[in-house]
């Protein structure tokens, strides 16, 4: 039996092509968005990728006729229930669940003053609230499994250059990598050998639907897009690597492919033939990790504490 891997958010862009490399790599893919169509009656086909047209339903019908399988669910992110059954449905008819995707994102960058307390809102439901609420859904599952699985996030190292002119977006997107590092070390401590959590985010800026309107006011920029294919070979990469080398990793999609993939020629990937993207990321990033105290103190665990009352 094939793996099940679920991505959230594969309705157009990364999400779309992590699904499409996934089923070329074997996988059974179950792809999540709130966008559906009529794939059947959607001409030209296939849709451009980083448009509307692009929906759970036409992806689906992509990787089926490319000889895959697919299951499309729809989903709003913001609601918990539909998550819930978002990950059910995907055991139901999967028979069982390998890897949780989570690529949902919703974008404003600005300044502070200029993000309305709405949009805030919006981003952390849709960001670090639904990626909670989907890894709080499937851990029941991996458990099941004898705690084998894998969850990879849409969400960037931690640094400090990341919240210039974003703010309200970096505080759910940094969000999102605490609990990648967080959860890695719930891994550890409990013993899960089998299970990693990674976060990895573009070095180069990735053809999309949101710089697709960057690119309407300065085409000329294009030639600093990379394919989504690069992002999508790097998540294929980090599922194959062993669970402790990744676990934990807030990684960048070229580095990781240079360092544990082997890769050493990144200009297919590029838009325009023959350009350079310009990368986006520091070549260098901090260490997040300090000199441990020989004793941390007590560790409260408020599970525990509540169960006394």
């Amino acid at each position: 039996m094939s793996k099940v891997a679920l991505i959230v958010g594969a309705s157009r862009g990364i999400g779309r092509q992590i699904a499409l490399t996934l089923s070329q790599a074997g996988y059974t893919v179950a792809i999540a968005a709130k966008s559906t169509s009529n794939a059947a009656s959607t001409h030209p086909f296939p849709p451009d990728p980083n448009s509307p047209h692009s929906t759970i339903s036409t992806v689906a019908r992509e990787i089926t006729e490319l000889g895959g399988t697919a299951i499309p669910i729809q989903v709003d992110v913001r609601d918990v229930d539909q998550i819930s059954h978002m990950v059910s449905e995907t055991v139901r008819v999967a028979g069982r669940l390998d890897v949780l995707v989570y690529n949902s994102g919703a974008i404003w960058w600005s300044s502070v003053a200029g993000t309305p307390t709405k949009r805030f809102q919006l981003m952390q439901r849709v960001n670090p609230e639904g990626l909670y609420a989907s890894v709080q859904a499937a851990l029941p599952v991996f458990e099941r499994n004898g705690w084998k699985g894998r969850i990879v996030v849409v969400s960037p190292p931690i640094y400090s250059r990341f919240f210039r002119g974003k703010t309200a977006y970096a505080v759910g997107k940094v969000g999102m990598s605490v609990l990648t590092r967080g959860l890695a070390m719930d891994f550890v401590r409990q013993g899960h050998d089998d299970m990693a959590i990674t976060s990895v985010w573009p070095a180069a800026s990735i053809e999309s639907a949101a710089t697709e309107k960057t690119m309407a006011e300065d085409p000329a920029r294009k030639a600093d897009l990379r394919k989504a294919t690069i992002f999508a070979d790097a998540v294929l990469g980090i599922l194959n690597a062993p669970a402790q080398t990744v676990n934990g990793m807030l990684a960048l999609d070229e580095d990781f492919l240079r360092e544990h993939c082997g890769v050493t020629d990144f200009s297919g990937y590029a838009v325009v033939p023959g350009s350079n993207p310009r990368r986006i990321m520091p070549k260098e990033l901090p260490v997040l990790e300090v000199a441990e105290q020989d004793d941390e103190g007590m560790r409260m665990d408020s599970t525990k504490m509540r169960a006394k009352i």
